[in-house]
């Protein structure tokens, strides 16, 4: 999976922290202030867009009255502390990050996410010296499943597009860094579990721990001729072993 890639590039939510469960409770809070409930389906209609779309969406949806500013401020403030101090790594990404410093292989992170949020949960974890630049959705035209945010991460790298890695735990976020002309590796989350056999499909690999990106135990994902997919997990660990890591 790393060989002849000069840079990783990680997407946050759901990737490098375990954070999208916080983000539910976020938009009932958020909405029931407004004696609003949360629709069925907005987790599918707001996925992949940046911060600043997402507030955009909700006032024209919801008929929020505050700025867009103001409601990018609230939900910062809102899920605050959780980002801070609460939401932890993925498996195995410590090591990884760890791994990556060692052998000199710069690292960036490009998300939907806002800047106030990343740099909170990179700070409370003690990692954020382990990446070279950070890039949002807000800093592009346009939020994935478009490329744009993983081609300024590269810019801002000095690497090209083709020489990085990318890893994702969200079908949009697998198409852009795919369309980005990176490889990607799709990470396993309890969130987009209903996106599991697509996300083998878009990606090039799947794990469910980073530790099996330094074990060689990753799972290698082949569109087969009659549109299905195949996928194994080496000898050496199952996936309940690294979902339980």
């Amino acid at each position: 999976m790393l060989k002849d890639k000069k840079a990783v590039i990680f997407d946050l939510d759901g990737t490098l922290v375990d954070s999208m469960g916080i983000w539910g409770k976020v938009d009932i809070v958020y909405l029931g202030a407004y004696g609003l409930e949360v629709p069925e389906d907005l987790q599918r209609e707001i996925e992949g867009m940046g911060f600043t779309e997402v507030a955009v969406y909700f006032k024209e949806r919801f008929g929020i009255p505050e700025s867009i500013e103001t409601i990018k401020q609230t939900w910062n403030r809102m899920a605050m502390e959780e980002y801070a101090h609460r939401v932890p790594l993925k498996p195995g990404a410590g090591p990884f990050l760890s791994w990556l410093r060692e052998q000199d292989i710069p690292a960036a992170v490009a998300s939907s996410n806002s800047r106030e949020l990343i740099e909170a949960a990179l700070a409370g974890h003690g990692i954020r010296e382990d990446f070279a630049c950070i890039v949002t959705a807000c800093d592009v035209h346009r939020g994935k499943p478009a490329p744009d945010v993983y081609l300024a991460a590269a810019r801002e790298l000095g690497i090209p597009p083709e020489d990085c890695l990318v890893f994702e735990d969200i079908v949009p976020g697998i198409q852009a860094g795919k369309a980005a002309g990176m490889t990607v590796c799709a990470v396993d989350d309890t969130y987009s579990i209903f996106q599991e056999k697509e996300k083998r499909a878009e990606a090039d690999y799947y794990i469910y721990s980073y530790r099996q990106v330094l074990e060689g135990t990753y799972e290698t994902c082949r569109a087969g001729e009659d549109g299905a997919f195949g996928s194994s997990v080496p000898a050496g660990g199952s996936a309940a072993e690294y979902k339980n890591a």
